[in-house]
């Protein structure tokens, strides 16, 4: 019976390494695809001739304004919500959100974008109880027109899901699936959607459940001459296994200027709550601040 118990033991140390070890070689490879985004913008930049020395504040706006634009920038995204469930807890997210373009030919652009979420947060599995570390990371890559048609843009292409680093700040599979963007851009006005469907193809059997969910975005932002703006959003997440859904409507004001010769675009507005199946996952109220670094060609 010990010889058993030992054996079966062995077993499952044996396959929990071995679905640790896929989980690393597919995290592997999609930051692999994302660093070497960055080594061939880098010699493309080096290689071109700037066709101005600056940039103003209303092209630059407006590329930001477009999340699949040919515009290098290094988002630091930090979301605060506070009074979740029943322990009326509180959860800080920081996304660290880099936006690589790649010039595949003259026509067409390779967008990479990685979002890793730092997440710190208490009360939230039960009173005094705390979490911290790297919640669901994601990589999207959309294979984009390098110029629009009347204002029109579109990008489409696959999308990454790579594990937590914690089982109570998100999902210990890895995934992947498809996304797509498209918006509009017109006197200042950017308009569109973005949505991505996610499903596991790997990870721990054993208590963990199956990644089937789809997050859609609209947006809407206006930007002045100036580079200063207003905008609003709303961020839905769907998750088909457990037949729920999060989503919130975010309003913000956006602005752009220098800290020392660095341009930066900065960020800040509340996180509104609006519908939310599991009434333990929702928040009472929420504030977005975003420091955005921005590297013109």
């Amino acid at each position: 019976y010990e010889i058993g118990v030992r054996l079966v033991g062995s077993e499952m140390c044996i396959r929990d390494s071995t679905i640790i070890m896929k989980n690393n070689i597919f995290s592997i490879l999609c930051f692999s695809l994302f660093f070497m985004s960055i080594g061939v913008y880098a010699q493309e930049n080096k290689a071109e001739t700037p066709k101005s020395a600056t940039a103003t504040a209303a092209d630059l706006a407006k590329k930001l304004a477009n999340p699949i634009s040919s515009l290098i920038s290094v988002p630091f995204q930090n979301n605060t919500d506070i009074g979740i469930g029943r322990f009326e807890g509180t959860r800080n997210t920081l996304n660290f959100q880099p936006v690589i373009p790649l010039k595949l030919s003259e026509n067409l652009n390779l967008i990479t974008r990685v979002i890793i979420p730092v997440v710190s947060q208490y009360n939230i599995t039960g009173v005094g109880q705390s979490e911290f570390g790297i919640a669901n990371s994601t990589v999207s890559t959309w294979i984009s027109p390098s110029t629009s048609k009347n204002g029109l843009i579109w990008g489409a292409g696959p999308a990454f899901l790579l594990p937590s680093s914690n089982k109570y700040l998100g999902s210990e599979k890895s995934g992947i699936g498809p996304t797509i963007i498209l918006l509009k851009q017109s006197k200042g006005l950017t308009y569109g959607m973005l949505v991505n469907q996610l499903w596991s193809v790997m990870g721990p059997t054993v208590d963990v459940a199956e990644v089937s969910s789809m997050f859609l975005q609209g947006f809407l932002v206006y930007n002045w001459k100036t580079g200063a703006g207003v905008g609003i959003s709303s961020e839905n997440t769907f998750n088909w296994i457990s037949n729920s859904n999060n989503s919130y409507l975010i309003p913000s004001i956006t602005g752009l200027t220098k800290l020392g010769t660095q341009m930066v675009q900065l960020q800040i507005g509340p996180r509104i709550p609006l519908i939310f199946s599991d009434s333990e996952s929702r928040p009472d109220f929420g504030v977005r601040a975003s420091v955005v670094f921005v590297f013109p060609k």
